[in-house]
């Protein structure tokens, strides 16, 4: 192994509750790993369309198996996921377009706000089970992660410029170039080659293959 930190990158959708999953668990392997942890804001209605995935809840057997497992990793990781039968349709039913967009804008002009942001985002969606599409509600879930109002109006015009259009598409781009096929996509650049790991649900894996050890008493 090199002495060099490892940079790992993840490619998430707030739209996703197992992203909010990984993106927290990072979160706290990051001070303990050698790694450089790079959130990539990604499209997964994007990834959906061009590799012909469908939403698991879209078979009944797989949907019935997700609620479950959503609420058991909630619990075990202490992530404050609210899940019942009723999400799969809301989850179908809004677009994380413009989220999306706003998260990019913000990665391109003030990436210390990436982290705090995106954690609100998902707490609105699936903790409060509070719409983020429109722009009102994009610029509550700003202020709530300490933007301030002219920030985040700023912010809120850039979403609109295909500056942030297209490194939205890129990065999804880029995701589906490493291989994925949905959310979250964990990429580790080790040993001069990328490894992709899909899921929240690998990121032991990824300790051992990047040579770290995973904890859970590390975590608690």
């Amino acid at each position: 192994a090199s002495m060099g930190r490892t940079l790992v990158e993840l490619f998430y959708d707030v739209i996703s509750p197992y992203s909010w999953l990984g993106f927290e668990v990072l979160c706290r392997y990051q001070p303990i790993w050698n790694i450089d942890l790079r959130f990539r804001p990604a499209f997964l209605g994007g990834i959906m369309q061009q590799t012909g995935n469908k939403p698991p809840a879209m078979l009944p057997k797989r949907g019935e198996y997700m609620l479950k497992d959503i609420k058991r990793m909630a619990k075990y990781y202490q992530v404050p996921i609210q899940i019942s039968g009723d999400d799969f349709k809301r989850i179908l039913a809004t677009s994380s377009l413009a989220a999306m967009r706003f998260l990019t804008a913000v990665d391109m002009t003030n990436p210390q706000y990436l982290e705090p942001l995106s954690r609100e985002f998902w707490m609105r969606f699936w903790s409060q089970h509070e719409d983020i599409s429109q722009p009102e509600n994009i610029l509550a879930v700003a202020r709530q992660a300490g933007l301030s109002p002219e920030l985040s109006q700023k912010v809120l015009e850039m979403t609109s410029s295909p500056a942030v259009k297209d490194r939205l598409k890129e990065t999804t781009a880029e995701a589906m170039k490493h291989g994925a096929f949905g959310m979250p996509a964990v990429v580790a650049h080790y040993n001069g080659e990328p490894h992709l790991f899909f899921g929240s649900d690998r990121l032991e894996l990824l300790g051992s293959v990047i040579g770290e050890s995973t904890l859970k008493t590390s975590l608690c």
